[in-house]
């Protein structure tokens, strides 16, 4: 089987995409052939891909691509975890996908739609600008129906705490994209985007066991890669600062996902990103999301319904993406044709 390897900037690592078609679709099965797939990666020197996307031709007509993620963890080759979404692997996808003939070549202008199967998220890639090796993006996380916000809350209020070495945190849970635990930077005594930002390992590990607090609240596995935490502040200039943690590091800036997140969290009243951005003056429409990476803009468009505002989509804008190669991956050949596996090789 041939692996493409895709990375999206911004991205804590690269992704590799497998045509889902290919593998097996019981867990179990699935799990144990992307093990040896890792092993293999880490004998040739690409351990640190821990990102892996599962792809084909979408079944449903109104989308163009399946597409499910599966998060490698550091802690052994066969540790995964299922139950999340990526965005910048997305992308990687779609690039894949026009590499390997399951999609159109990319132009601009051009709009392809993903049915995410690990959270049922519909997603929307707007191609803005193509090159050789690259591709940018517009994404946009489109709401099947339009969605009351209070239901983006996982406890059910826009805070609440959870017990990190028997003390107190308040947190906010929201899910747009994937579960996120806000917490407010003030909380950790940081006062300034500077703070927030250092190298600082006390401060990881402190950010590491709230999130497997707001795990254990949910009851999801604590050493798994979800809810995924980020610390929030206001920032100068009508923005605010953000600094997440991805797997197994810091997140050079923010996930798409995070992004779609914190648009939609500032939305609500109450939560954390809504204190944040209230004291930021950001107005309503566009945030600007300030990272140890750069700057990220993303807006969350939310209409009036019946009880409550009802969030319609949110817009991640300019997200590149650069191929790095195709390659045969061993101990998947056998689930490709080897005549097919040659041509696929020297596709570039």
């Amino acid at each position: 089987m041939i692996g493409h390897v895709v990375y999206a900037h911004g991205s804590p690592c690269p992704t590799l995409v497998l045509d889902a078609r290919r593998l097996p679709r019981e867990e179990q099965p699935l799990l144990d052939r992307l093990a040896a797939a890792r092993k293999w990666l880490d004998d040739a020197g690409a351990g640190h891909i821990l990102k892996i996307a599962l792809v084909e031709p979408a079944e449903h007509p109104l989308f163009d691509l399946d597409y499910r993620f599966v998060q490698a963890l550091p802690s052994g080759p066969a540790a995964f975890d299922l139950r999340g979404s990526c965005g910048h692997s997305i992308l990687g996808s779609i690039v894949a996908g026009a590499e390997s003939g399951s999609l159109p070549r990319l132009t601009p202008g051009m709009r392809v739609r993903v049915m995410v199967r690990n959270n049922g998220d519909h997603i929307v890639c707007e191609i803005t600008e193509v090159r050789r090796d690259s591709a940018l993006f517009d994404i946009h996380f489109v709401q099947p129906a339009p969605k009351p916000l209070g239901e983006l809350l996982l406890a059910g209020a826009a805070t609440t705490t959870v017990d990190v070495d028997g003390t107190p945190v308040p947190v906010s849970l929201v899910s747009m994209g994937n579960p996120y635990a806000f917490v407010a930077a003030s909380t950790l005594g940081l006062s300034r985007p500077e703070d927030l930002f250092a190298d600082d390992r006390s401060l990881f590990d402190r950010l590491v066991r709230i999130r497997r607090a707001a795990a254990v609240l949910l009851g999801w596995p604590p050493d798994g890669a979800f809810p995924k935490v980020a610390a929030v502040m206001a920032a100068d200039d009508g923005r605010i600062a953000v600094r997440a943690i991805s797997v197994p590091t810091w997140h050079p800036t923010i996930a798409l996902t995070g992004a779609a997140c914190v648009a939609a969290a500032v939305r609500i009243k109450g939560t954390t990103p809504w204190v944040a951005a209230q004291q930021a003056g950001v107005p309503d429409g566009t945030v600007d999301i300030l990272t140890a990476g750069g700057l990220s803009s993303v807006a969350a468009t939310v209409r009036n319904g019946a009880y409550e505002p009802e969030l319609t989509w949110t817009t991640v804008r300019g997200k590149r993406t650069t191929t790095l190669g195709s390659f045969p991956i061993e101990p998947l050949a056998s689930l490709q044709p080897k005549e097919l596996t040659a041509c696929l090789s020297l596709s570039r």
